[in-house]
């Protein structure tokens, strides 16, 4: 069934109270705008729910979420590794706008004013953030960074990984004594706070950071039963075999060798039923929070957003952990349910292109706020009202972090997606991969060695040029973002490149 094309009154004005409370049947008033719940998992690979399609799994809580809202199929986060993506989350920008990731630097004060949680507050809503932030907020270049606690009325956030360890946060120790594992914990947090600010004149939007499923491996073991002696099924591109057409470029960093180094190679089984039941853990804590929101009287004015911070391999390809440019590390789940809205409870699927970019706009447009400029995404509610629709013709996946062999930038487009390793010192080359996606999901085909389209290729080496072209028109003066804008050019010789390096920060 195709569904109604007729845009809702949501994403077309959504500053006037009349029309949203058409949309959430709610009292008329200027603070009945709706509430917004942002769930973040951690290394959650796409194929890990029931609602993707595999049925090894038990998500119930998800699924559910799913049945009610919107799947999201091709949605992509534009830097797979924690620090970028959370700081792409919060300001809607890509990496080399926001100028935020692990050995670059953290997030300048005048960017993290930009942030969808400072905006949302600002606008009157009450704010909520726990679990891991991901990153810090600098007020200058040579001062400390920090954890902007004080910006949100409620926090439960901590800095780092944080821990599994209820009691090791400080911000949660409370919840330490029922909830030892953080992952429920959070949704104690989620409960109380739903429970107090439903109280209020005033919507609230609450972050909720997940720790899993990141390593170390550590699930709650009130859950052991779950998957407990479970074979799964391993995906089609499974091993070694099938990365021999990977760049040579790919295979220097940490991701080739966790494959063994993991227990993916001999022990399959094993690790996989660990890291599903951390996700099991994560759909309790989902029922947890929209059971709350029932409890409280507002689920039919809260709109719920579920996603990840990056896939995860699991042995696809040969590889383990996260931030290549191939689906498994950079594809991940979304989900997102707008209550009353007239496509929602249909069990509608889009496969529009979308990134984490989006969220800051979707989060700001739901608000009723103006979305900046400034900002690289695209509100997704268009897409809600039309599952059909496109919002992006083309998407950067962007990694500048790690080995300086692995570092690479991608275009993505809804059907092909064109990598380049820029890498060409010893024995290496510069390398192009080309994979027609939307037929070969698995990437099993370099198309830029075998079966080349002309056309494709001139198509997107011209996208990938545009993209190089607005790094280097857009990229932040500091954090040593600027040095890519050469590095990433496919036209400049490596003997330019060679002494232009990117830098680690000190």
């Amino acid at each position: 069934m195709k569904p109604s094309s007729k845009r809702n009154p949501l994403s077309l004005a959504l500053g006037a109270s009349a029309l949203l409370n058409a949309i959430f049947a709610i009292a008329a008033s200027a603070a009945d705008r709706p509430n917004i719940v942002f769930l973040l998992t951690d290394d959650q690979t796409f194929y890990s729910m029931g609602c993707y399609g595999t049925p090894d799994v038990q998500t119930p809580n998800l699924d559910q979420l799913a049945a009610e809202g919107l799947v999201f199929d091709h949605h992509y986060d534009t830097t797979a590794i924690c620090m970028a993506s959370r700081a792409n989350v919060m300001t809607g920008k890509y990496e080399y706008k926001n100028g935020t990731n692990f050995e670059h630097g953290d997030m300048r004060r005048e960017m993290w004013e930009e942030t969808y949680p400072m905006l949302l507050r600002k606008a009157g809503y009450r704010t909520a953030f726990a679990g891991k932030f991901g990153f810090s907020v600098r007020d200058a270049p040579d001062s400390k960074g920090y954890l902007p606690e004080d910006d949100f009325d409620r926090w439960g956030g901590g800095p780092g990984q944080t821990h599994y360890e209820t009691a090791r946060n400080e911000s949660m120790k409370a919840y330490a004594d029922e909830y030892p594992h953080s992952t429920l914990s959070y949704g104690a947090f989620s409960r109380d706070f739903i429970a107090d600010a439903s109280k209020k004149d005033s919507p609230f939007c609450l972050s909720i950071s997940f720790k899993a499923a990141h390593r170390p491996t550590t699930p709650d073991p009130q859950f052991d039963h779950i998957y407990k002696g479970k074979t799964f099924t391993k995906p089609g591109n499974y091993g070694r075999e099938f990365a021999e057409h990977f760049a040579l470029q790919s295979k220097q960093g940490r991701q080739y060798v966790r494959f063994e180094e993991w227990g993916y190679s001999d022990r399959y089984d094993e690790v996989m039923a660990i890291y599903y039941q951390q996700i099991y853990g994560i759909d309790v804590a989902v029922g947890m929070i929209r059971d709350a929101l029932e409890a409280n009287g507002v689920s039919d004015n809260t709109v719920v957003i579920f996603t990840s911070d990056n896939g995860f391999f699991c042995g696809a390809h040969g590889y383990g952990s996260k931030v290549l440019p191939y689906e498994e590390a950079s594809r991940v789940p979304l989900l997102m349910y707008v209550p009353g809205h007239e496509n929602s409870g249909r069990g509608y699927r889009t496969s529009s292109l979308t990134g984490n970019i989006d969220f800051a706009p979707t989060i700001l447009e739901l608000a009723g706020l103006k979305v900046p400029a400034s900002m690289d995404g695209k509100s997704l509610l268009s897409i809600y009202d039309d599952p059909q629709h496109e919002t992006h013709e083309t998407l950067q996946l962007i990694n500048a972090w790690g080995p300086i062999e692995t570092q690479s930038l991608a275009v993505l487009t809804k059907d092909w997606k064109y990598i380049y390793w820029p890498y060409a010192g010893e024995e290496f080359q510069a390398a192009e991969e080309l994979y027609h996606v939307s037929h070969d999901r698995m990437e099993l085909v370099n198309r830029a060695q075998s079966h080349q389209p002309p056309e494709v290729m001139k198509d997107m080496r011209n996208r990938y040029d545009a993209a190089v072209a607005l790094w280097k028109r857009d990229a932040v003066s500091y954090n040593n973002y600027e040095p890519y804008g050469m590095y990433y050019d496919r036209r400049i010789p490596w003997s330019r490149k060679a002494d232009a390096l990117p830098k680690k920060r000190q």
